[in-house]
């Protein structure tokens, strides 16, 4: 009886792990924590989808709202294990620059998943009552604009703060003196304030195919406002962002190439976990790609020849799954 009570402990504790993924290895922490986005986003959908496939696959993984520039704080104090942010961003922490205070060295590349784009949506009736064909009219002119992007923390804020002060020498508090206003909202809330007239600017970054955009677009009648050459020059300049068009066919507000500042989505990881762990994890990202792309279309870009970038700290274990994957 009692070799019969053991062996059926052993078969209830081996199907208990059944459809969970692997059981924690030695050295490998019982679960991770993974901080996506504001709710409304790309974003945290996508940080939710990831948890789920890692769970099933590798590990138990919580997935929880954030922002791209304390995702990278928190995963460097290990207050987080994983995170969404942005590359230029990953940089930028690597040298201990702007908007971080110090050398954040326990954060690193784990992959870069798609193309981020900035998109400044303007209401049609007040570009034209205006004449605003780019973005540096609104700043020559020193217009009374109400702004908004979304909150302080998050890499929309920062990217979009950093576009304004590079690349035109304007902060937010300039925009205040020109008899205008700056909020911070999220997706839904900044969209509808635009919609009822209660924004003339929303401004954020996101992917290449963004349903946020096509929502706004179904409220009100918008324009895309073009990024100079020059802001885009002072970006890459100081945080080595590229220039990406956004493409006719894709918005019904867009009928010729809309340059705009470039960079790209990234997942961030604590450089102290085990390589095994984290060459798992992007293995199993790259088997579930499929998957996660049917609802977060943005995935379609993933690709292991673009997924490290040169001269930004990364993981070994992602190093090692992607350029075998490549076929490096």
């Amino acid at each position: 009886m009692r070799k019969f009570l053991v062996a059926a402990l052993a078969v209830i504790l081996v199907l208990g792990t059944l459809g969970t993924g692997f059981a924690a290895k030695e050295g490998w922490p019982d679960q991770l924590r993974f901080m996506a986005g504001p709710p409304g986003g790309n974003w945290f959908a996508m940080g939710g989808a990831m948890a789920d496939l890692w769970t099933k696959e590798v590990l138990q993984t919580t997935s929880s709202t954030g922002g791209g520039v304390a995702n990278i704080v928190n995963v460097n104090a290990a207050k987080a294990d994983m995170g969404l942010s942005v590359t230029s961003m990953m940089g930028a922490a690597a040298k201990g620059e702007d908007p971080y205070k110090e050398v954040l060295g326990n954060a690193g590349l784990f992959a870069n998943l798609y193309r981020q784009y900035t998109y400044f949506i303007m209401r049609k009736d007040y570009a034209e009552k205006n004449g605003i064909k780019t973005l540096g009219d609104v700043m020559e002119k020193k217009l009374p604009i109400r702004f908004a992007t979304l909150k302080p923390g998050t890499a929309s804020e920062f990217v979009i703060k950093s576009i304004l002060q590079k690349g035109y020498g304007v902060s937010w508090e300039d925009i205040k003196k020109w008899g205008g206003s700056v909020e911070f909202s999220n997706y839904d809330d900044g969209g509808n304030l635009l919609a009822d007239n209660h924004l003339d600017c929303f401004a954020f970054a996101v992917g290449r195919a963004a349903s946020v955009v096509m929502k706004i677009e179904s409220q009100t009648e918008v324009v895309l406002l073009p990024v100079d050459e020059s802001a885009r020059k002072a970006m890459a300049d100081a945080y080595g962002t590229t220039t990406f068009d956004i493409e006719p066919g894709i918005y019904k507000s867009v009928t010729e190439p809309v340059p705009v500042v470039g960079d790209y989505t990234c997942v961030v990881i604590r450089q102290d976990l085990p390589e095994d762990l984290v060459y798992e994890l992007a293995k199993s990202l790259w088997g579930g790609k499929a998957t996660i792309a049917s609802a977060i279309k943005d995935l379609e870009e993933l690709d292991p020849k673009e997924a490290i970038s040169v001269g930004v700290p990364a993981h070994p274990g992602a190093v090692k799954f992607w350029k075998e994957a490549a076929g490096n």
